[in-house]
């Protein structure tokens, strides 16, 4: 049996977390929003949150630290070359995990800690910053996002359309996953459903990290889809939807006149006449996303919108 708390020969999927941090030789410093994850319950069904028939020929990992989670995600890689290479397809690009991560200790270490798999073709470790890189052709994202950059991460992500599997704050995917006349439904909960059916899978307490976080986390699947509705221009539905939330215990009618140098509409008042009055009155966080989608063309057709 291979011996799961040393890299050499370790199986991949095997190996123990708390074994990986310490050949790392660093621990992770929540001061730069780094914490690993080290329970192995928790890490062993991450990967089985993509969905069934999702295309894992090119995962991508973003923050891969000290390799723990990477470990999980080659084995599905090798799972996958295994398998083309069973039905006689065999392919280089077939069953292959690229990690961004953006201490170059870390990117260092995993490098050597899965030298044979970087050597088969398996692994490709990209140092750098996952906002500033550029991203491969990936074909689903597995992740245990940096909280702090979380939002801007995932938005990066989403309108690819690809599975994805992401690591947040509880409080940030309950706002993700929140439907219309929820508390929690905000910007973030019509901006994410825009691209993705968006779920938690998940909940994951503070003591599965070392160090702990100061909050509770959960695990999101968004499994992409086209929304039921259609946006003529996607740059300015996202940004009205953002103007409106700015406003969100005022009534939409307010809202829209509100908040037109965030929307960048020239006439407001345009759009407030030609709408039907009922929706007027409403507040924004009772609006469904195909209601926002709806006021979004009126107001590109009534409203003079300018550029960003």
């Amino acid at each position: 049996m291979t011996d799961s708390s040393t890299g050499e020969g370790a199986a991949y999927g095997s190996r123990d977390p708390d074994a990986l941090a310490r050949r790392a030789g660093a621990r992770a410093d929540p001061d730069r929003d780094q914490h690993f994850l080290v329970d192995d319950r928790v890490l062993d069904r991450i990967p089985g949150y993509l969905p069934e028939d999702a295309d894992t020929s090119h995962v991508l990992e973003i923050g891969g630290g000290a390799g723990a989670l990477t470990d999980r995600l080659l084995a599905t890689a090798t799972a996958t070359a295994d398998a083309t290479a069973d039905r006689g397809a065999a392919d280089p690009d077939l069953g292959r995990l690229t990690v961004i991560e953006r201490d170059g200790a870390f990117a260092e270490f995993l490098r050597e800690e899965f030298a044979a798999a970087v050597a088969d073709g398996l692994l490709d470790v990209v140092e750098g910053d996952a906002l500033d890189v550029d991203l491969p052709p990936f074909t689903a994202c597995v992740a245990n996002l940096p909280y702090g950059v979380s939002s801007e991460i995932a938005f990066r992500l989403l309108p690819e359309k690809k599975p994805l599997v992401l690591m947040f704050q509880a409080e940030f995917a309950d706002r993700m996953v929140a439907s219309a006349g929820e508390s929690e439904y905000g910007r973030l909960s019509v901006s994410a459903q825009h691209y993705a059916d968006v779920e938690i899978v998940e909940r994951v307490p503070k003591e599965a990290f070392d160090p702990q976080p100061a909050v509770e986390s959960a695990v999101v699947r968004c499994t992409p889809r086209d929304p039921d509705y259609v946006v003529g221009d996607e740059a300015f539905f996202l940004r009205f939807v953002k103007a409106l939330f700015t406003q969100r215990r005022k009534t939409v009618r307010n809202a829209v006149r509100n908040t037109a140098h965030i929307s960048g509409l020239d006439d407001p008042d345009a759009v407030v006449d030609a709408a039907d009055e009922e929706l007027m009155s409403s507040r924004p966080g009772t609006l469904e996303p195909a209601a926002f989608a709806a006021l979004a063309e009126l107001a590109r057709e009534h409203g003079s919108p300018t550029e960003a």
